[in-house]
């Protein structure tokens, strides 16, 4: 069983943190031995850009980790991964760390990995860590089944954001997830006091301790042949409100270097109107007069302060705005900004 490499599925609804956390974590010495599969909602991705030297398809931070993109199921990309590793094509690291999108369900993750026939003899469950949001958690518990699944399949759960949640409605919340997953080692901390140890390095999942309703997620999956991380992709509405309510991603590029005053005033605008709708909003800004890249993540109606890459991740020098919407049309969007650009820079 220890021979086998540990596997830690990282998971949390969108804007929960996971990035942010996972980046603070693998600057631990401790797990300088890991590599890292960052999972992406929609077509083009920038996660994998934020978390530093090109191997191939792979990157290699700063800590020693690698880190790739998973582009197919993540049983082969797990398989491939191994085949690198035994046959020398890149360091012999001794964790695996899986950062699931915020719109996917765990289930088939931790499945993949319990009961392929190729993978169980290379790979076990170490932990599943949720990221949970203090301050929209409560809500997406109930409008996200996902969120749900995620929190419920925990072995860690992280409670994040706090400096911004009201004490009574983090309390609530607490006993919430406590009720939904009383097993779960619940973990109240801020990004500079993670505990990287508790959360990647104690392996402690344990199948016999979920519950019924956990265990028949898994096994319903135990038969699929191919266990994909991502969900189907959904088509984009028409309408700048559409009639149902679809999540989909887009991805708009800007070839042009951005002003940023006017470019904040437009997102503000957006997410003022729109900010239920939105439920992230990530990127990587060319801003006119910076010379390293400018890093965007918002969630809904709360948008952080942005901050600078080191450097550029490749040639690319264009804008790369991803979002993630609930009933709102790309085209309009994509529109809109365009035309805000134009007429106000």
């Amino acid at each position: 069983m220890t021979e086998r490499i540990p596997v830690n599925v990282l998971t949390g609804f969108l804007g929960s943190g996971k990035t942010r956390m996972l980046n603070r974590l693998l600057r631990d010495p401790l797990f300088a031995n890991c590599a890292v599969l960052i999972n992406e909602f929609g077509s083009v991705g920038i996660d994998h850009h934020l978390v530093d030297q090109v191997i191939g398809d792979l990157l290699l931070l700063k800590s020693g980790c690698i880190c790739c993109t998973i582009r197919g199921d993540l049983a082969t990309a797990l398989r491939d991964l191994y085949t690198r590793r035994d046959s020398g094509l890149i360091p012999r690291f001794t964790r695996v760390v899986v950062e699931t999108t915020g719109l996917a369900d765990p289930a088939p993750v931790v499945a993949t990995v319990l009961y392929d026939r190729v993978l169980q003899h290379h790979f076990r469950v170490g932990n599943v860590i949720t990221t949970v949001d203090a301050l929209n958690g409560a809500a997406n518990l109930v409008t996200h089944p996902e969120c749900l699944k995620q929190v419920a399949l925990a072995d860690r759960l992280v409670l994040t954001k706090l400096d911004l949640a009201n004490g009574d409605a983090a309390e609530a919340l607490t006993q919430r997830l406590q009720a939904i997953n009383p097993a779960a080692c619940l973990v109240r901390t801020g990004a500079s006091d993670l505990d990287a140890q508790l959360l990647l390095g104690d392996d402690v999942f344990d199948p016999a301790q979920k519950s019924q309703e956990v265990m028949r997620w898994l096994e319903n999956t135990r038969n699929r042949q191919f266990l994909a991380l991502r969900p189907p992709p959904a088509q984009p509405p028409n309408p700048i409100i559409s009639g149902h309510e679809e999540t989909h991603s887009f991805v708009i590029c800007l070839p042009d270097a951005v002003d940023w005053t006017v470019f904040s005033v437009w997102l503000s605008l957006l997410l003022h109107q729109h900010g239920d709708r939105v439920l992230r909003v990530k990127g990587l800004l060319n801003i006119a007069g910076a010379e390293t890249p400018v890093v965007l993540h918002g969630v809904q109606r709360l948008v952080y302060p942005p901050t600078h890459l080191a450097a550029w991740p490749d040639d690319d020098r264009q804008s790369r705005l991803v979002f993630i919407v609930r009933g709102l049309a790309a085209s309009r969007i994509e529109s809109s900004l365009h035309d805000y650009l134009v007429n106000y820079s």
